[in-house]
């Protein structure tokens, strides 16, 4: 699903600081939907992705880092991280996260706006032709290219958006196409040895991996199942 190019998602318990925001925003062009927590933004994200998500980190109850580790789980949309703290320790933390900007409090809204429009001109300037990037940007294999910087997949002429667990996933697969990888060793290059579990198995992610390359590719399956071993991903044509 495509996402809109003028919809931010805020979210942030301070009330007053939202409507401050949100007027300002919209002044300034950008549509806003609010949230007062990171309950339900995950799924709001996937269902009408926006251009960018603006989130606090301190927040009661499930932090803005814990959010962003379940916005990334699914999403690669722009996050720009807003914090009372402001110590290298917290941003470093953030940004190591997957935020793609932050921001401490307090801060003046025209600078909120500037880091927005700055995210979102990086992230457009990676909507050319993935031809076009660089070789050790892309994979390709199969007939399959992945783009490191813009986690998509391409085949066909067709391209798939990927969530970034999918894409370390796939990354994995393609990187050492035609080896077995066991679901540890996945679990492994998709999270990090430091990461617990996983929530949802990777029996799952593999399963939308493979909706979404088989779509690109006419139906063919180009990531095998070794029974009793793990995945691999066939190198023939």
């Amino acid at each position: 699903m495509k996402s809109s190019d003028k919809m931010l998602y805020l979210v942030d318990d301070d009330a007053k600081l939202r409507l401050l925001l949100t007027k300002f925003l919209r002044d300034n062009g950008f549509e806003v939907r609010e949230f007062p927590d990171g309950s339900h933004v995950v799924e709001a994200i996937v269902s009408a992705p926006p251009a960018a998500v603006i989130l606090d980190v301190m927040m009661p109850g499930e932090n803005g880092l814990q959010v962003l580790d379940r916005i990334r789980r699914e999403s690669a949309v722009p996050v720009v991280m807003l914090t009372a703290r402001g110590e290298d320790e917290d941003r470093i933390s953030g940004l190591e996260a997957g935020a793609d900007d932050y921001l401490p409090k307090p801060f003046n809204p025209r600078e909120l706006l500037a880091r927005i429009n700055a995210v979102l001109r990086r992230t457009a300037s990676g909507t050319d032709a993935v031809t076009s990037a660089p070789p050790a940007e892309t994979v390709e294999v199969a007939g399959f290219l992945l783009d490191r910087r813009r986690r998509t997949v391409c085949a066909g002429g067709k391209e798939q958006e990927l969530s970034l667990t999918e894409f370390k996933l796939l990354e994995a697969l393609m990187t050492r196409a035609g080896t077995v990888l066991t679901r540890d060793q996945l679990l492994d290059y998709a999270r990090g040895k430091d990461f617990g579990p996983f929530d949802r198995s990777i029996d799952v992610h593999i399963s939308r991996l493979r909706v979404k390359t088989e779509a690109l590719s006419g139906g063919k399956r180009c990531i095998k199942t070794v029974w009793g071993s793990g995945y691999m991903f066939e190198v023939e044509k």
